[in-house]
């Protein structure tokens, strides 16, 4: 499966503390460092994705430079206890002895030093939120030794800057932009574009420069012990697990906090030894569409970070086969090999040192979500993996993204410029220039696009403020444009006409000027930037929904295709089945269209808005039993036509209905605004005596909180004939489209019941009156009668209310609130974010089901109600039932369907062919 499908919800506390005392205590016996040629892919929980993979292509026998690994359990132990364990040095040296054997050199010695990149490598892929320290063990005691070795002083000071500029930055807490703006001033005093155009001699001065910086802001010498660089370069990387801007990935990505960063040690390759070197990123498919082909980017002498930072632009892969030849050639090979041992698209990094290929990584790669369905029924037809294979490489939050709207090609527009398509989808905001201004505006409610030359990790939180990202260097895989495939933003990048000043906050093309603040428009589809706003059209993937293009015709396109063959996939694996939430015949339709297979909830407290809203007052004002049934009679056969309509709809599909559940104060004015009127009215002298009436039952039914109030069974157990009518209202419906031949499948929700009195109750009245409309219209009607577990209580109890149930709906949404003690309204504005930022939540538990406390009530609930009624329907409908990871969780538990809004219908399909897929696999395994 792909490292970066699913999300992943963090373990609980106690599971975690858990699995950290069994840690300490095997201490002792374990084993912190692994030799490449020890490890596999199917470590990654221990060697980290990169560690597991680079060791995984020594198996393979691909030219991997040798190097070791040490384990996430060291870095746990570090983070816990701030030491490394007491026998991690050791096993260090024995393995940097066996290194230096292997490579007849000694780190840092001075006529021919060994030295080795540093790295960072969790086992999900976080790009660019942790450190790598390259060039370790150079110094003033070997930089001349590595010079003479390689016969090319200027690279020997080009690495030996480069340690310094890294190592001052991440391991000694120095600020990068000295560096830079160091190196800036050398290319100004020397008149070069590039740092490759800076001689040996600049390169020298530079180093003293960078060296004089690390002792000003540190208070000390960059240190000259190529052992002392080894052992802080690792505790740097240990550290840098708990960076701000990892952490805020982490949490973005729901990537559990507590799995740690493996150290990758490697001996050092060079891509800066001159032109017939370089470094580069390759991708065995197009990341961005999922076409076969030869994508990535290269870069001649160069090294490292160099192609991803995007400090200079990159030319396309494909061009290394006229610079050379033989690498290219051994490279296609690789990546074809890669791919297939994998059976998925694979990322590549690789250096070439003077016409010799070396394999830095490889994983598998991020890919925009139309890629990922491309990829995948490209793999099948290909015979690498199987269809339940293939549904564990797409996710449903992928195929949200497809169906967001695209510009309207027939809008006009003005072009600005093009770039690379980076990561797809149509984005419209204000340009800004800057993080602070995108994140600050972005609250503010401004939809922003974030401009920059180009991105780096420091740029996180604005990336995901804007709505998209647009940068005038790097390619498809710089960090931008890697960061934002990971998140689904829309990307163009390496506009290079745009010309970014970001100190002057605005971007120039020719005469044209984008000043912050206006509108600009990018299409990461096709990298064309538009200035000010380009009207949006709907997806090809919702019309497909729709209906409006079909699969496998003239006009459908290769996505719509992908998309089809999936969807196929899930329905023909999935047990949950999908219904809808909708309150109408319109949009019940639109639900069917998108492969409803029914209304799981029907609120009927829609029906009496708008206009109706009159009447639901008369029935609150009433004063006399006649008086209430006159505003009931009213209010009866406009209930009654809805449900027709909505029957008809759903012909041949259950329909739940769930009688009125809000609080009455809902229907009636504002209170603030109704004692406003009353009180100009008593001015004025000018009575209104329905608004005293209606100001008299305001103050009457205000509740201090409403939602724990006079709602749901309640109002129907102290309104005489309220569910009544809305019952009859069902039942004649109901005979009315069965006796015109339809197939209406009515089901009657109760809400809100605490306890199995409440609903026998109801349930008795409900039954006399379907009797009373049986008889009066010859027709034999089996209405469902059932009821909503959205109260603790109610789940606690849930094999006594089964015994008066025939079906059980968890309202998640209610019962997220009432077990957390949360008013949704009020604590989503006000204290979340702190609670996301301090990782007390993973993710809101409105958003993804609780498993831990909300989870545990319903799979109780689940069992006794079984245990009672074994034939007894389960089902959800609150808002989690079109989450991704919750609908995994209810296939878990048992429930027979998933209900939710209309557009989340096709992601719902999706995720319970996906679980159903993992748990066969599970079970075969």
């Amino acid at each position: 499966m792909s490292e970066n499908q699913d999300p992943h919800v963090p373990t609980s506390g106690s599971a975690r503390e858990e699995s950290r005392d069994e840690s300490r205590q095997r201490e002792g016996t374990r084993k912190f460092v692994y030799d490449f040629t020890e490890g596999n892919k199917d470590l990654k929980h221990l060697l980290g994705g990169k560690g597991a993979n680079l060791a995984e292509m020594t198996n393979l026998g691909l030219p991997v430079p040798p190097g070791f690994t040490i384990t996430t359990e060291a870095c746990n132990i570090y983070l816990d206890s701030g030491t490394e364990p007491p026998a991690l040095r050791d096993e260090v040296s024995t393995h940097l002895d066996a290194l230096e054997r292997k490579m007849g050199k000694r780190l840092g010695q001075a006529d021919d030093p060994l030295l080795v990149s540093v790295r960072s490598g969790a086992k999900f892929s976080m790009p660019g939120m942790m450190e790598t320290v390259l060039n370790v063990g150079l110094s003033d005691g070997s930089v001349e030794g590595l010079a003479e070795q390689a016969g090319d002083e200027r690279f020997a000071w080009d690495s030996y800057r480069r340690l310094i500029q890294m190592f001052g930055k991440t391991v000694l807490g120095v600020d990068g932009d000295l560096f830079e703006d160091a190196l800036e001033e050398a290319k100004r005093a020397k008149g070069a574009a590039t740092d490759v155009d800076l001689a040996a001699g600049d390169l020298r001065k530079l180093v003293e420069r960078f060296k004089k910086i690390v002792s000003r802001e540190t208070g000390r010498d960059f240190p000259q012990d190529p052992r002392e660089q080894l052992d802080l370069a690792i505790r740097s990387v240990f550290e840098s697990w708990n960076t701000d801007r990892a952490k805020l990935y982490r949490r973005q990505e729901r990537i559990p906090g507590d799995l740690g960063t493996a150290v990758t040690v490697c001996s050092m390759v060079f891509g800066n030894l001159g032109p017939d070197s370089g470094t580069g990123v390759a991708f065995t498919r197009d990341p961005a569409s999922g076409h076969q082909g030869v994508y990535g980017d290269y870069l001649q002498n160069a090294q490292g970070e160099d192609v991803v930072a995007g400090i200079r632009n990159t030319v396309p892969l494909a061009e290394l086969a006229t610079i050379d030849k033989t690498s290219y050639d051994r490279l296609l090979a690789i990546m074809e090999t890669l791919e297939t041992h994998y059976r998925d698209l694979c990322d590549i990094e690789f250096t070439i040192e003077r016409g010799q290929l070396w394999m830095l990584q490889t994983r598998v790669g991020k890919r925009t979500a139309g890629a990922a369905f491309r990829i995948a029924t490209q793999l099948v037809d290909q015979g690498l993996i199987d269809e339940a294979e293939a549904l564990q490489r797409v996710n449903g939050a992928q195929l949200a993204q497809l169906m967001f709207p695209r510009f309207d090609e027939e809008a006009e527009r003005e072009l600005l410029g093009r770039g690379i398509a980076a990561s797809p989808g149509a984005a419209v905001g204000k340009a800004v220039f800057d993080s602070y201004t995108a994140i600050k505006w972005s609250r503010s409610g401004e939809k922003v696009i974030l401009i920059r030359r180009e991105t780096n990790p420091d740029d996180l939180e604005g990336m995901i403020a804007a709505e998209g990202i647009l940068t005038s260097r790097g390619g498809k895989t710089s960090h931008a444009a890697v960061v934002a495939r990971g998140m689904g933003k829309t990307c163009v990048c390496g506009a290079e006409e745009l010309e970014v000043d970001t100190k002057a906050r605005r971007l120039t093309v020719g005469e044209r000027v984008v000043e912050e603040g206006d509108t600009v428009s990018i299409d990461g589809s096709t990298g064309r930037v538009y200035l000010g706003e380009v009207p949006v059209v709907p997806s090809p993937v919702v019309e497909y929904f729709e209906g409006r293009m079909h699969a496998g015709a003239d006009d459908a396109d290769e996505l719509v295709e992908a998309v089809h063959r999936m969807m196929a996939y899930a329905d023909r694996r999935r047990r949950l089945r999908v219904r809808a939430n909708a309150d109408n015949a319109e949009d019940a339709l639109r639900a069917r269209r998108f492969g409803a297979q029914g209304i799981g909830l029907c609120r009927t407290e829609h029906m009496f808005l708008g206009e109706r809203r009159e009447l639901v007052e008369k029935l609150i004002l009433a004063h006399t039993d006649e008086e209430r049934e006159v505003a009931l009679g009213a209010l009866m056969p406009l209930q009654k036509q809805d449900f027709i309509e909505l029957f008809e709809a759903m012909d041949g599909l259950p329909v739940t209905v769930r009688l009125l559940d809000p609080p009455l104060h809902e229907f009636l004015p504002d209170i603030t605004e109704l004692s406003v009127r009353v009180a100009l009215a008593e001015a004025r002298k000018d009575h209104n005596e329905n608004d005293l009436r209606l100001l008299q039952a305001v103050h009457k039914l205000h509740e201090q909180n409403p939602m724990l109030g006079l709602r749901g069974v309640r109002l129907g157990l102290v309104i005489p004939g309220l569910f009544a009518m809305q019952v009859r209202a069902i039942a004649e419906a109901a005979a009315e489209r069965k006796n015109a031949k339809g197939d209406p499948r009515a089901e009657i929700m109760i809400p809100l019941v605490g306890t199995v009195q409440e609903l026998e109750l109801v349930r008795d009245e409900a039954e006399q009156v379907i009797a009373e409309v049986e008889h009066a219209t010859g027709t034999e009607l089996k209405l469902a009668l059932g009821t909503m577990i959205e109260l603790p209580r109610a789940a606690l109890t849930a094999g006594q209310i089964a015994e008066a149930a025939e079906f059980f709906s968890f309202g998640t949404n209610d019962l997220t609130q009432t077990v957390w003690g949360f008013s949704r309204d009020d604590v989503e504005a006000s204290f979340f974010t702190a609670y996301l930022e301090k990782g007390i939540f993973g993710v809101s538990p409105f958003e993804t089901i609780d498993r831990d406390g909300v989870g545990s009530l319903v799979r109780s609930a689940v069992e006794a109600g079984r245990a009672t009624r074994p034939g007894l329907k389960l089902g959800v409908c609150g808002e989690h039932g079109g989450d991704p990871d919750s609908v995994h969780f209810f296939h878990e538990v048992g429930l027979d369907y998933v209900s939710c809004s209309p557009f989340r219908i096709p992601v719902a399909r999706l995720e319970a062919g996906r679980a159903a897929a993992r748990s066969q696999g599970s079970d075969a395994r």
